[in-house]
């Protein structure tokens, strides 16, 4: 005698139902929630789309191609979530602070943990590529008060718009990165050179399918910074130049009004003009249960 089916039979309007059934069964607390709501907005997409078998055996291979590209020194999958706008968004939801603190943006995908602590004033430009820029911050709370001994992570294009791992055999490892720590009165500085705004990576399937799509991929000019402090939240953040002609399409939108500096000349010793930039990062007392990072 067969067997009886005492669950639905799968189709295309009972989909959801019964994988939902499935994986609640698990009972894996957040972790069953967010997989099921996950196959409900995947199940309604392809239910919207109607993709032939072929054009979702494209898109497995297409996710397949970003798992490829993706390594120790470049993260393809990070890229995607940037450029769709989804680390945008996580970080609006996770890190919402109050006037006149500064915002979180999205790290991306250039970013190493491993960059050398330097001392205040150091040169992290290790090939003198480029217009030297003095880079000179303030670290304080909401009260105007210095945070002193914060630690402070920068990273950046050179002046051709390139990271150092995007070019191990051209640049000096670590060109352009380096961890600070701020003086008694919240302040650090550094050399550097005046970044270029630059087109993110298109060379991998990331790029290719947003080119396709016809959406801006160039980035205006910025430096990143990462600053960590005992009792604060963690800020994660770009400085960018307000001159950029490309601020208003920001592929990472990651863009805000409190987060545009004023890279200026400025006269070096010896009468020779460079660049300066003065910012001042503010930082927010960390809430308890509230993650700082």
């Amino acid at each position: 005698m067969p067997s009886q089916i005492a669950t639905p039979t799968f189709g295309e309007e009972t989909s959801f139902d019964i994988v939902a059934q499935r994986l609640a069964k698990a009972d894996a607390g957040r972790l069953s929630k967010t997989l099921i709501s996950a196959v409900a907005h995947l199940h309604q997409l392809v239910r919207e789309m109607r993709p032939t078998p072929a054009e979702w055996r494209g898109i497995v291979a297409f996710l397949t191609e970003v798992g490829h590209a993706s390594d120790d020194k470049r993260q393809e999958w990070v890229l995607l979530s940037d450029l769709l706008g989804v680390s945008a968004l996580v970080e609006e939801i996770n890190a919402r602070r109050p006037r006149g603190a500064t915002p979180n943006t999205v790290r991306g995908p250039f970013y190493r943990a491993d960059a050398p602590r330097l001392p205040n004033g150091a040169n992290i430009s290790l090939d003198a590529a480029g217009e030297r820029l003095t880079v000179r911050g303030k670290v304080l709370d909401l009260d105007g008060k210095p945070v002193a001994g914060a630690v402070v992570e920068t990273w950046q294009a050179n002046d051709k718009g390139f990271y150092e791992n995007q070019q191990p055999d051209l640049q000096p490892e670590f060109n352009l990165r380096g961890v600070f720590t701020t003086d008694a009165g919240g302040a650090f500085t550094y050399a550097a050179v005046k970044p270029a705004g630059y087109t993110v990576p298109d060379d991998g399937p990331v790029g290719r399918l947003l080119r396709l799509v016809g959406c801006p991929l160039r980035r205006p000019a910025h430096l990143h910074f990462v600053v960590n402090a005992e009792g604060f939240e963690t800020i994660t953040t770009h400085v960018f130049d307000r001159t950029d002609a490309e601020l208003h399409e920001d592929p990472l939108f990651g863009v805000r009004p409190e987060l545009l500096g004023d890279i200026r000349h400025e006269t070096c010793k010896g009468g020779k003009i460079a660049w300066g930039l003065d910012f001042t990062f503010v930082m927010v007392r960390a809430r308890p249960g509230r993650r700082t990072a």
